[in-house]
């Protein structure tokens, strides 16, 4: 069974393709005119060995906040069609990861039901070409285009490069761990029957 998804989505703001393979090997090419998010998608696709290309056009003239915010939303919807009818999934994952002196968690659930929390500072503006602020906001899209709920803590930590690296590895590791098998799982890990 392929557990894939391409998506092509334009706006007035932003023109993104991506395709996704949720049981693929980490392989990546990706190319979003944001080096700073280049390199945690990067880490994103490697960690929860997604395979992930992605071409993105944005109005990087004005600032960054489309073209991460929109990639969080065509990222999000890629998910939610790659995993199917969630048949057979273990729904939930969860992660601990460290790097350095940070140390971040992560938690979600596959459910059907969009919610986000973010717990967590960071000191600086920007890091490289990246506007701080636009983490969250990236993590806030996935997680309602995926119709999943998202839990993210920065738990310790000085350096903003660290504890955003962390986090996007982490999601990784979480989402790898939601998405894969469960022997014991017949349908869907839901007593309702549906998710």
């Amino acid at each position: 069974m392929s557990r894939t998804a391409a998506i092509h989505r334009k706006t007035n703001e932003t023109d993104i393709k991506l395709e996704l393979n949720l049981d693929g090997t980490g392989v990546y090419e990706i190319h979003t005119g944001v080096g700073f998010f280049d390199h945690m998608l990067a880490g994103f696709a490697r960690h929860g060995l997604f395979d992930l290309k992605l071409q993105v056009q944005g109005d990087l003239e004005v600032d960054d906040h489309h073209t991460i915010e929109d990639t969080g939303i065509v990222l999000g919807q890629a998910i939610k069609d790659a995993v199917g009818d969630k048949k057979g999934i273990r729904r939930y994952g969860s992660s601990i990861l460290p790097m350095d002196e940070t140390l971040v968690m992560t938690a979600c659930d596959l459910c059907g039901r969009p919610y986000f929390m973010f717990s967590g500072d960071f000191s600086t503006e920007k890091m490289g070409d990246m506007s701080t602020e636009m983490v969250r906001e990236f993590f806030y899209a996935v997680s309602y285009s995926a119709e999943m709920n998202l839990h993210l803590k920065i738990l310790d930590g000085m350096n903003d490069h660290h504890k955003a690296e962390a986090l996007f590895k982490s999601f990784a590791k979480t989402l790898d761990m939601a998405v894969s098998f469960d022997e014991r799982i017949t349908d869907v890990l839901s007593t309702k029957g549906s998710l």
